[in-house]
């Protein structure tokens, strides 16, 4: 397989010529046609003491988003059950801040049991943070599924984006969760000044980890975040990222999540020949596409999802 430089660097025609269909022929010998899809809840938003130079619900900026507790079960429950109506395959509770509180951890056990035994297939995921094994376990058995927590970057760069939280942190938040039983979500966000090489670290890295699933973020730059004048992307070369992250964690879910409507623009439809899930809907902060355009750009490239909208 071709190096992260010259996959990254490819010219136009060897990434349609050669590189795509390769990732495609990988995409389907794993997955087949299907799309999984995923959807999140900001289920406790703002406020949040981290740093992290791309988030608006850091503290650090004040800016001016929705700010609210960790939100009542009934409404949490209610939320879930109404996205799984639409054919979602994952539902995934997420809450600012570094950790939650164990009144919080409690909380969110009782909301899990609660939607496995109105629904007893629904896949339910949760972002809440670094927690301890003894949490981690502790939701397993309530019913969840998968634990999402990502790395952001690579070891190298991830200084330049958060201070308050350390990169070791992370990764060994994603060991717990293995440990725990749980299945794993874990990746990062591109286009926050990274070079090539910090793509290949952090896909090592998530190789080493065996996570599950990837979820590959692009930087929508939010006014008031210190990342708010980025622009180190094109749709070329988020394809290009995406391509060179099929074909070196082969085995995992390559999953298209934030920023997918603002950076992939008009490329948002070949995605698909490369990768196997996508997030709908909304997205902590910002507004995602109509799940019923997804569900038809999926249709029309020959692709099929669960999708009923």
């Amino acid at each position: 397989m071709k190096g992260t430089a010259e996959i990254l660097k490819a010219s136009t025609e060897e990434l349609y010529s050669s590189l795509l269909p390769l990732a495609f022929k990988k995409r389907t010998s794993l997955f087949g046609l299907k799309v999984e899809t995923c959807a999140i809840l900001n289920a406790k938003s703002g406020k949040c003491p981290s740093d992290c130079a791309f988030c608006a619900q850091s503290s650090k900026f004040n800016l001016s988003i929705p700010v609210y507790p960790l939100l009542p079960e009934e409404e949490l429950v209610r939320k879930a059950l109404e996205a799984f109506k639409t054919g979602i395959d994952r539902f995934s509770f997420v809450t600012s801040g570094i950790s939650p509180s164990k009144k919080e951890v409690l909380k969110l056990g009782r909301v899990i049991e609660t939607i496995k035994a109105e629904n007893p297939s629904a896949r339910i995921c949760a972002s809440l943070g670094q927690l301890d094994i003894n949490d981690l376990k502790y939701l397993k058995e309530c019913g969840l599924d998968r634990y999402h927590h990502n790395l952001e970057t690579s070891r190298e760069f991830y200084p330049r984006i958060s201070k308050v939280q350390s990169w070791e942190d992370r990764v060994n938040t994603v060991k717990r969760a293995k440990e725990a039983g749980l299945s794993v979500c874990c990746g990062g966000i591109f286009g926050m000044g990274e070079s090539d090489d910090d793509i290949a670290s952090l896909s090592e890295t998530l190789k080493e980890l065996d996570v599950d699933s990837v979820p590959v973020n692009f930087l929508k730059p939010i006014k008031g975040t210190a990342l708010e004048n980025a622009n180190f992307l094109t749709p070329l070369k988020c394809l290009k990222i995406l391509i060179f992250l099929r074909l070196s964690l082969p085995k995992a879910q390559i999953r298209v999540c934030g920023g997918r409507e603002y950076n992939l623009k008009q490329l948002q439809p070949l995605s698909l020949l490369v990768i196997d899930s996508l997030m709908v809907g909304n997205y902590l902060t910002t507004k995602g596409r109509n799940i019923k355009d997804d569900k038809e750009m999926i249709e029309e490239m020959g692709f099929y999802s669960n999708l009923e909208v």
